[in-house]
């Protein structure tokens, strides 16, 4: 096994377990960007994406059982739009708080 570390080779890759009748599920490539990332999925195999963006300061979250094409906007580390389950809501809590980070902190990079 090669010890280089290369940028280039994703970390992480999932596939979408959700049927075409929910939609094309997000595309999300974080080369370059300022975003913390998410990903959870319950005991039902319902997938779901966290994506706070560091510059706006604003997170979204991408369910593929609500539909994978409609954002939702999270507020306070709470989706006022959407019913989650206590498992989702505490996944969503603890992304919020690990993004949500103070100005000026720096990434391990």
């Amino acid at each position: 096994m090669s010890q280089t570390n290369r940028s280039d080779v994703p970390l992480f890759q999932v596939r979408n377990h959700h049927s075409a009748s929910r939609g094309l599920s997000p595309h999300i490539d974080a080369v370059g960007s300022h975003q913390y990332l998410g990903y959870f999925e319950n005991q039902h195999g319902e997938q779901v994406v966290f994506i706070y963006h560091h510059d706006s300061h604003k997170a979204v979250l991408y369910l593929g059982d609500a539909g994978w094409e409609t954002p939702h906007a999270v507020v306070d580390g709470a989706v006022p739009d959407l019913i989650l389950s206590d498992t989702e809501r505490l996944w969503l809590r603890a992304c919020w708080q690990a993004a949500d980070r103070k100005e000026g902190s720096k990434d391990d990079r």
